[in-house]
């Protein structure tokens, strides 16, 4: 099958063409440079921006993957979770599509999407596996059973880790986007030069480390103001003396959760598996020290390169294959959901 994905759900602007779930023959991705000036995602110009650039980058796609419209089996378009306006820009496009070539609608859940970015690129990968979603809007742990069987185990109870990385990177006016530009500084620095809290590492009062009902979730909200409150106290030299160091420092304590309960989770499914995905697996501290601890237990790792880790539509479009393949379809009637569930 020939699917065409079309991924709006913050500020990339994004198509792709995938046959048969698994080979990309294009995938096109505008990121949106209007937002810099801002520090973050501005939601009604992030709008604007898709109304402009749909049209030509779902032409490239599919100029590159040298496909017409008339040949595609279906279009795939995120539906939520995102920013409903910009939900809105890419379904209501997909819409207009499917609708005039007469071809099967698929709405598809975002986070399913980042989930189903590894089997794009990994010819051995194969459920079941614990996969961990990081992205600037979502800090996941799910247990996969199978394509489209699915248990959240844990989520973020506050902040996203990504959202975490921007704004400390912001705090310490690294610039935007603030999570790779963090890691690129924190690579010259200190990871132990502070000792910053690791959020929800340990177990709740009076429960044992395998069991509670929260044990898997995640809190970057404490480390975050701790980030703030140190680099009060210091002094404008200080600040530029030891960047590397407050961001190695920053870096260390978020990947230390991420990866221990990561690790607690794979354990606990007895899964020899583990899965990254979304844009802060592009992280190299994370993806070296997940390595590190997995390669202890034996438990094999993957994550997708970094034009998969970001928001792509060819992730949209490989989810597209899967539910059509199974008969699955979306009616007209389909409609934004920002807070859309796995």
């Amino acid at each position: 099958m020939l699917i065409l994905g079309i991924e709006t759900s913050c500020d990339e602007t994004a198509a792709s063409v995938v046959q048969d779930g698994k080979k990309i023959l294009s995938n096109v991705i505008l990121s949106q440079l209007v937002h810099q000036k801002y520090g973050g995602v501005v939601p009604e110009l992030a709008s604007r921006e898709h109304i402009k650039s749909l049209v030509p980058v779902t032409q490239k796609a599919l100029e590159d993957g040298e496909v017409s419209l008339d040949q595609l089996d279906g279009i795939a378009v995120t539906f939520g979770p995102g920013l409903v306006g910009s939900l809105l820009m890419g379904l209501t496009f997909a819409k207009s599509v499917a609708f005039s070539k007469n071809k099967s609608l698929i709405g598809v859940n975002h986070l399913e999407g980042h989930l189903f970015s590894n089997f794009l690129e990994h010819e051995k990968f194969s459920p079941p596996f614990i996969c961990l979603i990081i992205s600037g809007g979502h800090t996941l742990l799910v247990y996969v059973k199978d394509k489209g069987q699915y248990e959240l185990l844990g989520q973020t109870l506050d902040d996203a880790a990504g959202e975490a990385f921007d704004k400390v990177a912001s705090l310490l006016n690294l610039g935007y986007p603030g999570g790779p530009l963090l890691d690129k500084t924190a690579q010259a620095g200190d990871r132990n030069f502070v000792k910053f809290p690791r959020g929800m590492l340990k177990p709740a009062k009076g429960r044992s480390a395998s069991g509670g009902e929260d044990n898997f979730n995640f809190s970057f909200s404490g480390l975050k103001t701790a980030v703030a409150l140190y680099v009060q106290k210091l002094s404008e030299a200080e600040m530029h003396k030891h960047l590397g160091d407050i961001c190695a420092s920053f870096q260390e304590a978020a990947v230390d959760v991420l990866v221990e309960k990561s690790i607690k989770a794979a354990e606990k499914k007895n899964c020899k598996t583990i899965a990254m995905a979304g844009g802060v697996a592009c992280n190299s501290r994370l993806r070296e020290k997940m390595k590190e601890r997995a390669s202890v237990l034996g438990i094999d790792i993957f994550y997708p390169s970094p034009l998969l880790c970001t928001d792509n539509a060819a992730m949209i479009a490989a989810v597209g294959d899967f539910r059509l393949s199974k008969g699955e379809k979306s009616d007209f009637n389909l409609k934004a959901v920002p807070y859309l569930k796995l």
